[in-house]
């Protein structure tokens, strides 16, 4: 009993294997031995036979160990031998530290010695634990240190195979480290911008050698997190993206290939979750409805819990680098004066102790009573939706933005868009991802929900031209290949 309501609690109803196997027990431990595993027999192959088990078995296991060799890209280049680091915060750190235990020499630049030496701090922070914890030898702890150098020249760089840009996510700043850095590099090093957002080709324009420039998108906290997208510029060359891949696979990461775009894959498809949550709190529905529906979705957090999570002024500054890039083209939608308001009054996310949430001292936390000012709550029957309804506009507008960028060509492999989703902003493992969503929805009644979506809530739910087509053909995204 305890079991049922524990998997209840954190499965949601969404797998169904592990339903099973409880339904095993109980009807097994009533039964002899023989009738037994007959039972369980046809709950194995019940179970195999769910859209489930199809796409987490898919993408979890054979989609993820071929990319994670590299995919297509797999031997068409070496891994890089020394790598610099611009940039010492965060990020860089994290991506020092990866290099370093994957025994890449490693050089870690700043304007600042101090933060460049903070930077190495990350690394002895975590080899020091893990000899704490026996773990790892002092011998072990110290030649991983030793390979990271610590720097403030650029002239200090001239020799590497690989440099990875990391610093702050502003256009005037990375476009000024790439001019300075590139004037110290060999010609056959490849420059790679660590950015999460910005167009890569526009990156590229401050490059002499534009061919050997490509996004190099690492996930934070860099140490844990296995992802790693590979963005292709405009003129990135063949060579360029084979070299980033076999760094990624080298480092003991995933890399997906995507090309250029903003917000490119990742970014571009895990905001609508976001913002698909906003949407809905700006039309009065209870914010405690929409983040229980987020969770029962299968995600890994509720919208607004994770835009808290993932700090609201970073959300708004991307927001407003899109509207400036975009200008005329580009449509505001109800719930930004949200987000400035919430900007505004200092409430800036988990970090501010203050966002969406109230964070108190012992780590608890509870929505903010504050936003029903800034979203009224809708009045009447309309005020509380069937939380099916809510669950279907939050895994559609990601599913569906990810068969855009399929149709729009920013990734052409249904299996990296799979495993990207799934490693990247953490969609519902349960489907195998978005397009495996899809698949097991069927094309032509995801195309048929979206529809009545589209005319109920506007374009943001609108179909794309292939994805249409492919309803209409009775096909699927995993027949298509790569």
């Amino acid at each position: 009993m305890m079991a049922t309501a524990t998997l209840r609690k954190n499965g949601y109803g969404n797998y169904p294997a592990a339903e099973n196997i409880l339904k095993c027990v109980f009807e097994g431990m009533q039964l002899p031995m023989d009738k037994a595993l007959a039972v369980e027999t046809r709950y194995f192959a019940k179970t195999f036979a769910t859209p489930q088990a199809r796409g987490m078995i898919g993408s979890n296991f054979v989609s993820r160990q071929a990319l994670a060799k590299g995919g297509e890209w797999a031997g068409k280049a070496a891994a890089p031998a020394k790598v610099a680091v611009i940039g010492a915060g965060m990020m860089g750190a994290g991506i020092a530290y990866a290099q370093a235990a994957r025994k890449i020499s490693t050089v870690l630049i700043d304007v600042d010695p101090a933060a460049a030496e903070r930077g190495k701090d990350y690394s002895r922070k975590i080899v020091e634990k893990a000899v704490g914890k026996g773990r790892m030898s002092e011998a072990a702890a110290q030649e991983l240190l030793d390979r990271i150098e610590t720097a403030t020249g650029h002239e200090r760089i001239g020799n590497v195979d690989l440099v990875v840009e990391a610093v702050f996510e502003d256009v005037a700043l990375k476009l000024d480290v790439i001019r300075l850095v590139e004037r110290t590099l060999g010609a056959d090093t490849i420059f790679g911008s660590n950015t999460s957002t910005l167009p890569i080709s526009t990156l590229a324009e401050a490059s002499h050698r534009p061919e050997n420039f490509i996004g190099i998108h690492f996930f934070s906290p860099v140490d844990r997190m296995e992802l790693v997208e590979i963005i292709r510029g405009r003129q990135t060359s063949d060579e360029a993206v084979a070299r980033a891949v076999a760094y990624a696979v080298a480092l003991g990461k995933t890399p997906i290939v995507v090309n250029d775009s903003r917000g490119f894959y990742t970014t571009r498809c895990f905001g609508t979750y976001i913002y698909e949550g906003l949407e809905m709190l700006v039309e009065g529905i209870s914010p405690a409805l929409i983040e229980n529906a987020g969770r029962m979705t299968g995600m890994p957090r509720a919208p607004m819990e994770i835009s808290d999570d993932v700090a609201i002024d970073l959300s708004l500054r991307a927001i407003q680098q899109t509207r400036a890039a975009l200008s005329d083209a580009y449509e505001v939608r109800p719930f930004v004066p949200v987000i400035e308001a919430l900007v505004a009054a200092g409430r800036l996310g988990r970090k501010a102790g203050a966002g969406f949430y109230d964070y108190a001292a012992d780590g608890s936390k509870r929505l903010w009573s504050g936003l029903a000012e800034l979203a009224p709550l809708a009045r009447g029957a309309a005020a509380t939706p069937d939380v099916e309804i809510l669950k279907r506009r939050l895994l559609h507008r990601q599913a569906l933005e990810a068969a855009r960028c399929f149709d729009e060509g920013v990734i052409s492999d249904p299996r990296s868009a799979d495993v990207g989703a799934i490693m990247g902003w953490g969609f519902a493992p349960w489907t195998g991802g978005p397009l495996s969503y899809i698949d097991g929805i069927g094309a032509a009644r995801f195309v048929a929900e979206c529809d009545e979506l589209a005319a109920q809530l506007g374009d943001r739910f609108a179909v794309p031209p292939q994805l249409r087509a492919m309803a209409l053909r009775g096909e699927a995204y995993m027949s298509l290949g790569g």
